[in-house]
């Protein structure tokens, strides 16, 4: 099948509206939040216009836009959605019960801050706030990946030895409003890599009749956790297959992380989702100043790389993590979950923990080349916590 791309400028929430578009999903349940509210309009007007046959459910709030599409998907259907901060916090309950299910849902959500005070701007607070319900997470650094990742994760949510929720996350109004060349591929070819499904024990399979969502108290509860433990352990032998394959139909490599510039770096940083453009942008400066410093994306937050940091961070001289979310009371999430992994490393590097970018501040070049200007003169502490964009 020849691959002909057609390039186009269009926001993150045209790209993954489109990329649904392609996928054709059974049901796609829809409750607008800002910023994520693009996406459904834009799907919307895909079904009005006929140009897919997808059975779309206007629902009164995001707690029964999950329930619609853990009902569908429980049914046998491929089932979407599509939210953002105070809308994921709504449906916390049923995320919960859609990863216990094993429910192969793929659900773009526009990361956004948590209320209170009330903001709509960018942080990933509201993911953070997900990051134990037994969901997939994927990061987005350009609007690219975030229209890959949603086609990239209806394979990886429906294979067999997985069957778990994907969130492909994208900043909120940096990507999903910000206009980029974006590489739509041939509707047939996307069709044709994330194929049929092919459901697991459907509640409208009347020849075998099955029953969902039983109560399940400690006699089995403990054994149910436990294989859902066992796929996501999964995802990390499944993905760089699924990956392979969309590489050798789309021609675009995707990996638990990227590195950037690390081959001889002795300074990296480290952060999630679009940040990361601006991180390479000083990485290039520093290097034609003689520094040799790298950054590491980390496109895979769910399950945590902890193999792959370990591989890469090891024996650097020092690691800086970059955090859009906080923990209150303990150190932020991907600073914890990279200083834990390089824990038992040979040689561990000195560690810094920055927060940046809460409720949508900026984050600009001359704040990142003050952390890397931090780790360069060695002065980095692995048990304080410090803020870029901050007036304090």
């Amino acid at each position: 099948m020849e691959r002909v791309v057609e390039r186009v400028a269009v926001t993150g929430a045209e790209a993954v509206a489109n990329a649904m578009r392609q996928i054709e999903p059974d049901v796609v349940a829809a409750y607008p939040i800002t910023p994520q509210t693009p996406i459904v309009e834009y799907f919307a007007r895909f079904v009005a216009d006929g140009i897919v046959k997808t059975e779309m459910i206007p629902v009164e709030s995001e707690h029964s836009a999950m329930s619609a599409v853990v009902g569908a998907a429980a049914a046998g259907a491929r089932a979407m959605t599509a939210t953002s901060a105070n809308g994921l916090a709504l449906m916390h309950e049923i995320v919960y019960i859609a990863a216990s299910y094993r429910l192969p849902i793929v659900m773009p959500v526009v990361n956004r801050a948590l209320s209170g005070p009330i903001n709509i701007h960018c942080d990933h607070s509201d993911a953070m706030a997900e990051r134990d319900s037994g969901w997939i997470q994927l990061f987005a650094e350009t609007n690219q990946e975030a229209y890959d990742f949603t086609i990239l994760a209806v394979r990886l949510a429906e294979h067999s030895d997985v069957r778990l929720p994907v969130m492909v996350n994208l900043d909120g109004f940096i990507l999903s409003h910000g206009v980029e060349p974006v590489e739509f591929y041939p509707d047939d070819l996307v069709k044709k890599f994330v194929g049929e499904l092919k459901p697991m024990y459907p509640l409208l399979g009347t020849e075998h009749p099955v029953t969902w969502g039983p109560l399940d108290l400690y006699d089995y509860y403990f054994e149910h956790k436990r294989q859902q433990i066992e796929a996501m352990e999964n995802v990390k032998k499944v993905f760089p297959e699924i990956a392979k394959e969309f590489e050798e139909t789309f021609g675009r490599k995707y990996w638990f992380v990227e590195p950037y510039k690390l081959d001889d770096a002795e300074h990296v940083m480290v952060a999630l989702g679009s940040t990361n453009s601006t991180i390479k942008y000083v990485v290039d400066e520093l290097r034609e100043e003689g520094h040799k410093v790298g950054a590491l994306k980390i496109w895979m937050f769910r399950p945590f790389p902890k193999e792959q940091l370990q591989e890469l961070l090891n024996g650097r001289k020092s690691v800086i993590v970059l955090d859009r979310a906080v923990s209150f009371g303990a150190e932020a999430p991907l600073y914890e979950a990279v200083k834990s992994s390089l824990y038992e490393v040979a040689a561990r590097p000195s560690l810094g923990s920055y927060v940046y970018g809460l409720g949508g501040r900026d984050i600009k070049p001359e704040h990142i080349r003050k952390a890397f200007e931090d780790a360069i003169n060695g002065n980095l502490i692995a048990d304080e916590q410090r803020y870029l964009g901050l007036r304090e």
